[in-house]
């Protein structure tokens, strides 16, 4: 499926692409597929691609001479079908411990959205998540597909420090903090999973593309597996999709 982008100048260096202003996956699919397009293409001067969840930044290591020109080798790339690019998805199972002494939030949740903690677990634990892009901390994954009885504001007052592993709802979203930092997002559980650990060739598991589904373990399969990721032997169960 082709959508109608829009192109536009983003400074001397870049440009930005947009796709409709949703959160869908088909949008997500044409924004990888046209990625990996650009990395393969014979234009040698992008340093770097950003995509959040319906654009996509093209960054240059020179000044963009011409626009108008460089858009249209840009698109003609998109538009083009002898590029075939086939991307591997892989689905990460999280475990989440859910109890009182990391769901801080739950009870705000259950009285604000009229559901039962368990219920809030239940939900939360049975979806499949697609990850979008990663920021605005470094492995810090946006994923889509919360279910709609979770949907909750972010706090107008954040919080100054949130535990690294925080695992949070914000609106229709939710995600885990890779690290300690404020945040205002509302925090129902945490992971012993390390989500951004600069010593690894690829310091994030996940890339965008990528599904996200989180299981319930009581305090002590935690405090095991903390113990086994901090000896670094733990290894996180996943599998890939060939679609």
């Amino acid at each position: 499926m082709a959508f109608k982008l829009t192109y536009k100048p983003y400074g001397e260096r870049a440009i930005l692409i947009e796709w409709p202003q949703v959160i869908d996956t088909a949008i997500l699919i044409d924004i990888l597929d046209f990625k990996d397009k650009i990395r393969i293409s014979s234009i040698k001067s992008i340093i770097e691609l950003k995509s959040t969840y319906s654009s996509l930044l093209i960054i240059y290591n020179e000044y963009v001479i011409n626009f108008k020109d460089e858009i249209a080798s840009i698109d003609k790339i998109y538009s083009s079908n002898k590029i075939v690019v086939k991307n591997k998805a892989v689905l990460w199972y999280i475990p989440v411990c859910y109890e009182a002494v990391f769901g801080l939030d739950l009870e705000l949740i259950s009285k604000d959205n009229n559901i039962t903690t368990r219920d809030i677990i239940e939900h939360h634990s049975n979806a499949i998540y697609t990850v979008y892009f990663i920021g605005f901390l470094p492995g810090f994954l946006y994923l889509g597909g919360l279910d709609e009885s979770l949907n909750i504001p972010r706090k107008a007052t954040p919080r100054l420090h949130v535990k690294k592993g925080s695992v949070a709802i914000g609106g229709n979203q939710t995600g885990v903090y890779p690290n300690e930092s404020p945040g205002g997002w509302n925090i129902i559980g945490n992971t012993p999973i390390n989500f951004f650990d600069i010593s690894k060739e690829q310091p994030c598991f996940a890339n965008p593309g990528d599904q996200i589904k989180f299981y319930p373990i009581n305090l002590k399969a935690y405090q095991d597996i903390k113990t086994l990721v901090e000896a670094s032997v733990y290894q996180l169960e996943s599998e890939v999709n060939h679609d």
